[in-house]
């Protein structure tokens, strides 16, 4: 079982705009996607600046995991929340979040110019192997502070092959915390509550919350509406993204299944939170008005989230029997990682069901490098990006 895990007595002391400077570096910096940014805050905040322990570390990410809103981002708001409390939470956010935004937002404009984006898509054929190393990089360093004994072990592994079966994570990550808790302190929790029996007959997850149909005329209310309704109830996933976003602004019209796609591109080729893909179609929607409000609604949820759940954390880890079920979340977190790997490769290593060498040899040089030490996340999506380019549009 992992300790209650405050931060290191030897952590360094950090500034408010020591928080501002290398969230907002973050912010311009951070390709490829959650799973991508996770990668990059455990090696640049965890290995290198020692903000936090790699205990820590993972504890915030299981958190996120159970909340609704983008993950990646939910973490960075954790450590900025671990080092200066709710200001902490708020500059990690304002330099995570806005400077990707105006990136997002620049885009918007020119593409409502040019009206197509098929540039970008030999930028995303580079960047996407190299992803795939960064995921399964953070998903091998991780996993012995998840991963600590054969039952952890045990549900890591479950973890990844249910999700590849039901992709349903917030059932898993539930199922996995209760299986922890029973597995750990069942003989406990029987003779404190005879009735403990019930909790097992417990709901797995959420059920999905209906989208409402749309106004006849949308509106900056209805924009935000719309927007923090996503942020209230997706969890994590681009892909569960996705679904709300057709069914919420393509089926009533808004915008088009292309501009939707477009959309989404713009959020994996951008850097920080993938979830500036609204303040793209807000743009599309309602000029600037509307991608402020839509950015405003999508991320306001985490803020608010974060902030309340983050200082129950240490009472949590104190605690043995939600402790127990930690453990269970945190084994399963990193499966649900090695999952995003999986399903990413399956896009990024194949072509029509064949093997592309390039790509393969950029997920596999990147993987080797990440593990030499001497490049990190960054400099290898940017290189990748570069060579896709080249192939894609020069030497096509």
């Amino acid at each position: 079982m992992s300790p209650a895990s405050e931060p290191p007595p030897e952590s360094p002391h950090v500034s408010k705009a020591d928080l501002a400077r290398e969230f907002t570096r973050l912010g311009v910096t951070a390709f490829g996607g959650p799973a991508a940014h996770i990668a990059i805050m455990q090696r640049e905040f965890v290995e290198q600046k020692k903000w936090l322990s790699r205990e820590r570390f993972v504890d915030l990410l299981g958190l996120s995991s159970l909340l609704p809103g983008p993950s990646s981002t939910e973490v960075a708001l954790g450590i900025g929340y671990e080092r200066a409390k709710w200001p902490g939470l708020l500059i990690a956010a304002f330099g995570f979040i806005v400077p990707a935004s105006l990136i997002v937002l620049a885009i918007a404009i020119a593409y409502g110019e040019l009206g197509s984006l098929e540039w970008a898509m030999s930028l995303l054929y580079g960047m996407s192997p190299v992803v795939i190393a960064v995921v399964v990089h953070a998903m091998v360093k991780l996993a012995p502070s998840a991963c600590t004994d054969a039952l952890t072990w045990l549900i890591g592994v479950g973890s990844f092959v249910v999700a590849l079966v039901v992709l349903q994570p917030i059932a898993i990550l539930i199922g996995a915390a209760l299986v922890a808790l029973v597995v750990r302190r069942g003989p406990a929790l029987v003779e404190r509550f005879r009735g403990a029996g019930a909790m097992l007959a417990m709901p797995m997850g959420p059920g999905a919350i209906a989208a409402t149909e749309a106004a006849a005329a949308i509106g900056l209310a209805g924009i935000f509406w719309t927007f923090l309704k996503m942020g209230l109830v997706v969890f994590g996933s681009g892909y569960v993204l996705v679904a709300f976003l057709g069914s919420e602004l393509v089926a009533p019209g808004y915008i088009t299944e292309q501009e939707l796609l477009d959309a989404i591109a713009i959020g994996q080729l951008t850097p920080g939170p993938v979830f500036t893909t609204a303040t793209f179609l807000g743009y599309l929607m309602a000029g600037i008005p509307g991608a402020i409000v839509a950015t405003v609604g999508i991320f306001l949820p985490a803020l608010v989230l974060v902030g309340v759940a983050h200082p129950f954390l240490p009472r949590m880890r104190a605690n043995k029997d939600l402790s127990a079920a930690i453990d269970g979340l945190n084994a399963a977190a990193v499966g649900l990682i090695g999952v995003s790997a999986f399903l990413l490769a399956q896009d990024a290593f194949f072509v029509d069901g064949v093997v592309d060498p390039l790509a393969v040899a950029l997920g596999v040089g990147a993987f080797v490098l990440l593990l030499w030490g001497r490049l990190g996340p960054v400099p290898l999506l940017i290189g990748g990006a570069v060579v896709g380019f080249v192939s894609q549009t020069l030497l096509s």
